[in-house]
Formats: C-alpha cells, structure tokens, sequence
C-alpha cells in the first residue's frame, strides 16, 4: 500500500512539474488565488527553472507574498536564477533584513552577481526609486474582484489605496482604488473595473519630475517602473507633499544663511560656523550700502531729515522684494514656475510694485509732509517709493530666477543677493530723487 502511495505520489509530482512547466502563465494564475504558504509548498518540490519558469508570471504583491514563505535556501538560489531585472525588483521590495540575509548566502557561490545587485539597488539620490513604497499590489487582469479582495485579506499587506492591473507581459495596463474593489459585483473581472494608467515613471527620474507629473495629472498615486517597465513601486500624493515641504522648510533657512544641516537643537558651535560665512558675506554687502549713503554725504548734511528717512525708504524696498522672492521660490519649488517663465514673473512684479509703490507712496507723502511741513521732502519720498518698490520687486522676482538658470542653489543666495540690491536701490532711488529736488528741500 505503501509503494502505491508513493507511486502515486510521484505521478503526481511528474504532472504537477510537467503542468508548470508547460502552462507557467496558467500555474502562475492558479498560484496566485492559493494562499501564500500553500503556494511556496508546492514550489518547493518543482525543480529550479520551473520555479523561475513561471515566476516572471506572477503579480507584484503575490510573489512577494509566496517569495517571503519560501526557505531562505531555496529563496536565494531562485534570486540567483531569474533575470536580474526580476530579481532586483523581488529584492527591493524585501525588509532590510531578508535582503542582508539572501544576498549573504548568495556570497559565497556568487560573489560577483551579489556586488552587481548591491549596486543596482543603490539608486542616485532625490529620484522616484527613493521617494517610492515598495508595498504595492498588482493583479492578473482576468481575475475577478471577488478573488482580489480574498488575495488582498490573504496577503495582508499594507498597500497605498491605488490597485494595479498587469497585461500578459506582467506591465502595468491598468488602475483602480481599493474602494472601488469593495465596491465592484464580486464576478467583476478586473479588467473591466481598471481604468487606464494616467501616467507612469521611471525608477530614476528625478524629484522635479515627479512633482511635475502630481502637478499635471493630479493623481494620488503614480507607478514607478524598471527599465523593462516592470511594477516595482508606487509614489503617494502624500510622499510628494512630505517631500515638497521638507525643501520648502530648507529653502526658508537656507534664504537667510542658515546651513540645510542645521537644526533646533544643533550645537551652538554647530550654529556658528555655519552661520559665520554668511553675516560675513552679509557684512561686506552692508558696507556696499554704505558706501552709496557715504556718496551723498554733503546733501545729506545741508538736508538732514534726510537721515531720518533713510530707514524708511531701505526697509519698505526690502519688505517688497523678500515678498516677491518668496512668492517666487515657492514657485520654484513646487515647480509653478520654470525659468522660461521669467517675463511674465518679472511683468506681474513690476506691476504690482508700481501698485503697491503709489499707495504706500501717497500714505508716505502725507505723513512726511505733516511732519516736516515740506512739499519738496514729502514729493520726494513719494517718488522713491515707487521707484524702489518697482525695483525691489523685479530683483525679487528675477535673482532666483537667474541663479537657478545660472545652476546655482536659488535658495542659498538668493536673500544675500536681493538685500544688497533693495538697500542700494533703496537709498539711491531717494537719494539720487532728492538731490535732483534739492531746491525743495529744506535745509538745516
């Protein structure tokens, strides 16, 4: 009895190997409705390329789920029979730890394949393979919403909310929401549930196209894929928001000299030397200041309320530009704006610092005039208002621009730069205005 068992056993090993071996799409099909566990036992018996054979079949989520119930043995030496761009995806989307664990073992027999697969897994800095969750779930297409949910409460995965839909080449074709699932008739095939891919990207396009791809799609969440245009992950609305406000912070220190490294709680040495170079920088600007005041030294000792409104005039021109640099930075960063938009941000700042410029001139005006009871000083201050405000804004508006064109860090600079150039305009504008006007001034 017990040889007939065996026998039959056998027999049925030789069929189930001869079925995988023959039908990998339709194995894969049958493997995915199974339970993770159920499906690594029978994978277990079946001879290396057969495995391999039928993996590249299998839908993201699914062969992760079955790669994690495999023996780390036979996990490795599969790692080290697929095409290597299914093995990195299989391994990237692995815990720290199960990684380590299979690339040591495979160290030993493969030794080069392991540096070449560390390598391929070290993705450039700031691309969508570093700001992607590998927690993704993908479905055959003819599956029905019934099977992917019982697939989805098997696997137990923490997915993002978006769904994926592979064609016969296991490339994404399609996308729904898990609510849309829940929703579905259980004998909906997924195929008529997805609607198609709005957009896609590549594992190493960089941050500003991912953000520029959120900005023109308004998705919540957008594939990443491999070069052979395999699912290896998923990039959240929520990740690009996180992403986005982090440089948003950074720029904010960085506008006014303050190292991206540095926090809250930094050393106080930390803070200083990272801090010194810049109010060096900063000092010799305001020398730069200074000496245009130093120009006008003798009107400004026949005029001397002129001393008195010098801060008046500096401060209002620096106010208006650091309003327009940071609505421009802002449009830098989330990339409202790009370089080739710089006429236009340069028109509706000149616009608005004229604007701005009349009134604050005439609210100016009155108030010097009841002052100092002077026409001349009031029309004086009037003008320079206007003059440095329209300044003050353009230079707002066009130093990040230029120091990004010039591929320079806007957000380094850019508040050094402009306060040079609002101090300078700032008492040229009222100085120079007031040394053609002089006659209408008073004197003493």
């Amino acid at each position: 009895m017990n040889s007939l068992e065996q026998r039959l056993d056998s027999a049925a090993e030789q069929l189930s190997q001869t079925y995988m071996a023959n039908y990998p799409q339709k194995s894969a099909r049958h493997l995915e409705s199974m339970p993770a566990a159920q499906a690594a036992d029978l994978l277990q018996s079946q001879p290396l390329h057969v495995i391999a054979g039928l993996w590249k079949y299998l839908p993201v989520g699914t062969s992760d789920s079955v790669f994690e119930a495999l023996p780390d043995e036979l996990a490795s030496r599969l790692i080290s029979y697929l095409d290597s761009h299914l093995a990195i995806g299989l391994l990237s989307r692995q815990s720290e730890q199960k990684r380590t664990t299979l690339l040591d073992a495979l160290t030993v027999n493969h030794a080069a394949l392991v540096s070449e697969y560390k390598n391929l897994l070290q993705y450039p800095p700031d691309t969508a393979a570093r700001m992607m969750t590998t927690k993704v779930q993908a479905f055959s297409a003819d599956i029905l919403a019934s099977e992917a949910l019982a697939i989805l409460r098997r696997n137990q995965v923490i997915t993002q909310d978006t769904l994926y839909v592979l064609d016969v080449n296991q490339q994404p074709s399609g996308e729904f929401s898990l609510q849309e699932l829940i929703l579905a008739p259980p004998n909906t095939q997924l195929q008529d549930l997805a609607k198609p891919l709005r957009t896609s990207l590549s594992a190493l396009d960089d941050k500003d196209t991912v953000i520029e791809r959120f900005e023109g799609f308004r998705c919540r969440n957008i594939p990443v894929l491999d070069p052979q245009g395999q699912l290896i992950g998923s990039i959240g609305y929520f990740d690009v928001y996180q992403s986005t406000k982090e440089d948003l912070a950074t720029d904010l220190q960085t506008m006014v000299g303050v190292s991206k490294e540095e926090k809250v709680l930094s050393s106080s040495w930390f803070a200083f030397s990272k801090r010194q170079p810049w109010l060096q920088i900063n000092l010799l600007t305001a020398f730069a200041a200074a000496a245009v005041v130093g120009a006008f030294e003798g009107l400004i000792a026949q005029v001397t309320a002129l001393a008195i409104l010098l801060p008046v005039a500096a401060g209002q021109s620096g106010n208006a530009g650091a309003q327009a640099l940071a609505v421009t930075m802002r449009g830098l960063t989330l990339r409202e704006i790009t370089t080739r938009h710089w006429r236009k941000v340069l028109f509706k700042e000149m616009i608005a610092g004229a604007m701005n410029g009349v009134v604050i001139a005439l609210t100016c005006a009155v108030g010097v005039y009841v002052w100092s009871q002077s026409i001349g000083l009031a029309l004086v201050i009037a003008l320079a208002m206007v003059s440095s405000l329209v300044i003050a804004c353009s230079a707002g508006a066009l130093v990040p621009i230029v120091l990004k064109k010039a591929g320079l860090d806007p957000a380094q600079s850019s508040s050094i730069v402009l306060t040079t150039i609002t101090d300078i305009a700032g008492f040229m504008s009222f100085l120079g205005i007031a040394l053609l006007l002089s006659d209408m001034l008073p004197k003493g």
